[in-house]
């Protein structure tokens, strides 16, 4: 393909684009909108026949519309904010029971590995929704019974930025497990 000084190129693998200034047998010169001179192979450049907004079914839209339109979806667009007076230290944990008969309509058919297994997926679930939403504090309820719940738990704990100690024996007795996440500050 011929170039010709005035053509108005673009580079093929670049957003540059210009306007032929010298036109050699193995270099093209492009001036760009800024006036910088930059030699490129004939291959790759492509001239522009027609402009870009020619060629969108929106052409005849302006700026001066698409900019109000964006104008007035921002002012719909005011999102409320809820401001609490309770600080996060203050407020009550989230607590997740972890006994099976609240997780599963039936045990029928599980063994113990299947209940561990489902009580387990929903406590890392519930941790993970915790950190996400940054609530601070976590109690599981997991029971007494023979401590294999627990010592799961407080062995998953250990992949996590949080800090776990036993929940408070007068609302919860003795099955269950305070956690507290530590928070990143928003930046």
């Amino acid at each position: 393909m011929g170039f010709n000084i005035g053509d108005k190129v673009s580079v093929i693998d670049d957003v540059i684009t210009g306007k032929v200034i010298e036109v050699h047998p193995t270099k093209i010169v492009l001036e760009t909108s800024d006036g910088f001179p930059f030699e490129f192979a004939p291959k790759e450049l492509v001239v522009i026949k027609q402009n870009q907004a020619d060629l969108s079914k929106y052409s005849d839209i302006s700026n001066e519309a698409l900019l109000r339109q964006k104008e007035e979806f921002s002012a719909k667009k005011k999102t409320i904010k809820f401001k609490t007076d309770v600080k996060p230290e203050k407020q009550p944990p989230m607590e997740v029971d972890l006994h099976i008969h609240n997780l599963t309509a039936s045990v029928k058919g599980l063994d113990n590995y299947d209940m561990l297994t489902i009580q387990m997926d929903h406590a890392k679930h519930k941790l993970e929704f915790a950190i996400r939403n940054r609530i601070p504090k976590i109690v599981f309820i997991h029971g007494v019974g023979a401590g294999v719940l627990k010592s799961e738990l407080e062995y998953m704990f250990k992949n996590y930025p949080v800090q776990y100690y036993e929940a408070s024996y007068k609302k919860y007795g003795l099955g269950a497990t305070e956690v507290y996440v530590y928070q990143n500050p928003k930046n």
